[in-house]
């Protein structure tokens, strides 16, 4: 997630100080991606530079407060009018250390699959937990900002399980499943709540 579009994001709500902006940036995504300050102090020196935001004094307790200008507020509206692209992300760690475990003389490649399988079920078990359904409690903007975070990472960690199930039936029977049937056992390890 780029830091500068965040802390426009927020900015386009109100002026704010560094450690405010810290604390909302990280209550929205329920501190998935927790922010040094320095980070926030030097992203907001980098936005005053380029004009995206303004120093407009200090608060009573001599805090430096920034709102965005017009070209701050320009700009983070093409950040949201514009789609992620696939090669905007970082890399890919877990495809890239298994596609070097299957050209790694003597690393067992299974044993690396049901290790991070193993890793991501236990995550997904406990982002599930966290998630705690009642659909009949209203939630509030942040609540909301929060469960749209977790269930991203639910939906990720699940398709990394069907992704490390089909590596796996790839490398017992030299050939992917097509129909998803080697994920059915890792979702029903999940249901039951048992890890390997």
């Amino acid at each position: 997630m780029s830091i500068r579009h965040g802390l426009l994001a927020l900015l386009a709500q109100g002026p704010r100080y560094g450690y405010q902006l810290r604390a909302e940036f990280e209550a929205s995504t329920g501190a998935t991606w927790p922010l040094n300050i320095g980070q926030v102090y030097s992203t907001l020196s980098r936005l005053e530079r380029d004009e995206l935001v303004t120093r407009v004094g200090a608060d009573e307790e001599g805090r430096l407060v920034y709102r965005i200008t017009p070209a701050g507020r320009e700009d983070v509206r093409r950040w949201f009018a514009t789609p992620v692209a696939r090669g905007d992300r970082p890399r890919d760690e877990l495809a890239i250390k298994l596609a070097l475990a299957v050209t790694t003389p003597g690393v067992d490649v299974r044993g690396v699959v049901r290790a991070q399988r193993t890793a991501t079920l236990r995550t997904l078990q406990e982002l599930t937990r966290l998630r705690g359904d009642d659909p009949g409690v209203p939630a509030a903007p942040g609540d909301r900002a929060w469960r749209l975070v977790l269930e991203s990472m639910i939906m990720q960690f699940e398709a990394e399980v069907r992704w490390l199930d089909h590596c796996e039936s790839y490398l017992l029977h030299g050939e992917p499943s097509a129909d998803g049937a080697a994920a059915q056992p890792a979702a029903r390890e999940l249901a039951a709540g048992e890890l390997r």
